[in-house]
């Protein structure tokens, strides 16, 4: 693709790079940018320069916050004997969303995958452990996709916290096998969390 303007094209080349957006749609975005006030580039840059320097990641679940313990951890209302296991912030806010659960949550940062290099120790798996080790938590619910990598990351934290006294479950099968929670509907979603099953039938399956 050819440009008039080096600078557009540099900025058609940023904005591509962007998950999902093409060079077409770079530049029907840029070209957007480009008939509005200079204000609202200004506002649009500063808004990404505040989030990147500013955003903090939650010391107690991994939650991406404004503040050193997120609104959810720090809300006295949340049923801290329950944390739901998921893969990133995403999962997070899909589950909020279906406001079908109030316990609290733990964010990996990911799923084992050899394939990719992503081991037991690149994920917040020793975290979770000890917050079980502490004996406060009652329930773990695994909510990670149904894919190889999620299931063999349920596993994994599974066998690490086996010998502790405490209820592990998965989401229903409402999930379709393959499936990322982010694009499940809210329904599907809340119910597959209201109707979990304990973790030792989800391995016989």
């Amino acid at each position: 693709m050819e440009f008039s303007s080096k600078l557009l094209g540099k900025a058609v080349n940023e904005m591509s790079q962007l998950p999902g957006i093409g060079k077409r749609t770079a530049l029907r975005l840029v070209l957007h940018l480009l008939q509005q006030p200079k204000e609202y580039t200004t506002q649009l840059s500063s808004a990404l320069v505040q989030m990147r320097e500013g955003i903090k990641f939650c010391k107690s679940c991994y939650n991406i916050s404004d503040v050193d313990v997120c609104e959810i951890c720090a809300n006295p209302h949340r049923n801290e004997e329950i944390i739901c296991v998921v893969e990133d912030v995403r999962d997070v806010m899909a589950i909020e969303n279906t406001s079908s659960f109030k316990g609290l949550y733990h964010v990996l940062g990911g799923k084992i995958s050899p394939m990719d290099g992503i081991g037991p120790h690149d994920l917040y798996i020793e975290p979770l452990v000890d917050k079980v080790k502490k004996g406060s938590v009652k329930e773990l619910i695994f909510a990670l996709s149904s894919t190889m990598e999620g299931d063999t990351t349920n596993f994994y934290i599974y066998k690490q916290i086996q010998k502790y006294n405490i209820i592990t479950s998965t989401i229903s099968r409402g999930i379709s096998v393959g499936d990322e929670l982010e694009y499940a509907d809210e329904v599907t979603l809340g119910r597959s969390i209201v109707n979990r099953i304990p973790f030792e039938s989800s391995l016989k399956q």
